[in-house]
């Protein structure tokens, strides 16, 4: 049973970054595709990005517009997603999530699930 954790959310202007992580510490995330979604108001859990055990990637086309970007570090046991050039609709809650099957940004396919890290962007 994974644990996952994130952390790495905060208050910060428009226009600025932060970066997430989302680690767990008594289990090896690599040979999972872990994901990150967020939940922001008004609007249905969506995927954000997601990287698989090969750091190949897939991004949600929606709304990243090439300002966020998925990784891992193994040898941290740690995936991060940086996130740039922040605007005040990215606030919400930001999950990360662990799939042992399918490479995907939609939920449905997400076996673990962290309690999430709020990211709060103000204008």
């Amino acid at each position: 049973q994974l644990q996952l954790v994130e952390s790495g959310g905060g208050l910060v202007q428009a226009g600025g970054s932060l970066r997430l992580s989302c680690t767990d510490s008594g289990n090896t995330l690599d040979q999972y595709t872990i994901g990150w979604f967020r939940r922001v108001p008004g609007k249905d859990r969506e995927g954000v990005a997601c990287i698989n055990s090969l750091h190949s990637t897939i991004y949600s086309t929606d709304f990243i517009e090439g300002r966020f970007t998925i990784s891992r570090d193994k040898t941290k046991n740690t995936i991060y997603l940086q996130m740039n050039n922040l605007k005040p609709e990215d606030t919400g809650v930001y999950y990360c999530a662990a799939s042992v099957s399918v490479d995907s940004v939609s939920a449905q396919w997400y076996d673990y699930w962290g309690q999430g890290t709020q990211v709060t962007v103000s204008s």
